[in-house]
């Protein structure tokens, strides 16, 4: 569940449902591990799947780069924008609450945890 956030979901086309459904279920687990291992501090896309985690190569993720691979100039920056309204939408769904930010045009997020998710 997203606080504090008026903006909508965008839908990503272009993407199975069991495409979409694996990359939401990776970046889940993805958001889950981020949880447990740095509690109170921001993440975004960038930190989840970026830098050292940039090779998205047998990951779900690469069905994102693999259908702009021949339709734009800069594939990686157009799967890295899909990735992140993914991100978006699994973090709505989820049953715990995050925090919103935007700092230079990324959205970043934090948990915020319950006295009964500790």
């Amino acid at each position: 569940m997203l606080i504090n956030d008026k903006s909508r979901i965008i839908n990503v086309h272009g993407l199975t449902d069991e495409q979409k459904k694996s990359i939401m279920d990776f970046l889940q687990g993805a958001v889950y591990c981020w949880c447990k291992n740095r509690k109170g501090e921001w993440f975004s896309m960038r930190e989840l799947m970026g830098g050292d985690n940039y090779y998205w190569q047998g990951t779900p993720l690469i069905a994102l780069y693999e259908k702009h691979e021949d339709e734009v100039d800069d594939p990686v920056k157009v799967a890295g924008q899909d990735s992140g309204k993914l991100l978006k939408a699994v973090l709505k769904k989820d049953k715990r609450k995050f925090e919103v930010k935007e700092e230079a045009m990324i959205k970043q997020y934090r948990w915020i945890p319950s006295k009964k998710e500790y």
